[in-house]
């Protein structure tokens, strides 16, 4: 339990928000659940009351929010530092890709309550984390790499690496691969590839067709020579 503070004095409002903030982050670290969480257990962690907490987050599920997203900047500079340093932009879109796996992964907690709960309204991690990931496929679109509407296809790519991790995280006692990378990459490759492949091919086209094959050749040539996607 935490030290009884004294009064806030004026100014100290965000001061005991961050503290709040960091209580949470820490129980959340500690379980591995969010449903160690309740306004009781941060204010005697914080050494507050709980009208006090009330004061800064209305009710558990803002307070669970807001800690839940401190992490969610952390996961925008990791995207822009790894895209950042390659030149193609499909390369840089399947690092993006992994940056979000991964970080999904290390943060499974945030990333259950942020994108794995029914949301009754938009959830400004699922919207940052679309955001990513659109932004990083427009690239591809201006390219010539892809082609349609940068965020449709964002949506179907985000779908499949959403799909990836929240299997990871909800069914750990699945014989899933030892080091998931390999799984990751796998998603990703086919996810990317068959998207690029995808837009080139008429949606009535049933393979094999020649549309198909067009499709393939067309592919082939806008990426003529090796393409690495190992990111």
């Amino acid at each position: 339990m935490g030290a009884k503070r004294t009064k806030a004095r004026p100014g100290e409002g965000e001061k005991l928000r961050e503290e709040i903030l960091g209580a949470a982050e820490a129980l959340l670290g500690e379980t591995g659940t969010d449903e160690a969480l309740t306004l009781r257990a941060v204010a005697q962690r914080t050494g507050v009351s709980t009208p006090s907490v009330y004061l800064h987050f209305p009710n558990r599920d803002a307070l669970l929010e807001a800690v839940c997203l401190r992490v969610w900047d952390e996961l925008a500079h990791r995207m822009r530092d790894r895209a950042g340093e390659v030149d193609d932009p499909m390369r840089a879109l399947s690092r993006c890709a992994r940056v979000y796996a991964r970080f999904a992964l290390d943060h499974p907690v945030q990333y259950r309550v942020l994108l794995m709960r029914p949301s009754g309204g938009s959830s400004p991690g699922a919207v940052a984390c679309f955001r990513y990931l659109a932004d990083a496929t427009a690239a591809c679109v201006r390219a010539g790499i892809l082609r349609g509407e940068p965020e449709i296809l964002a949506m179907g790519l985000w779908s499949a690496m959403h799909g990836c991790v929240s299997l990871l995280i909800a069914q750990p006692g699945f014989d899933w691969p030892e080091e998931p990378e390999a799984l990751i990459d796998g998603v990703i490759r086919m996810a990317g590839l068959g998207t690029a492949l995808a837009c080139r091919v008429p949606r009535d086209a049933i393979p094999p067709s020649p549309e198909l094959a067009a499709g393939l050749d067309e592919l082939a040539t806008t990426w003529a020579g090796p393409r690495d996607f190992t990111g």
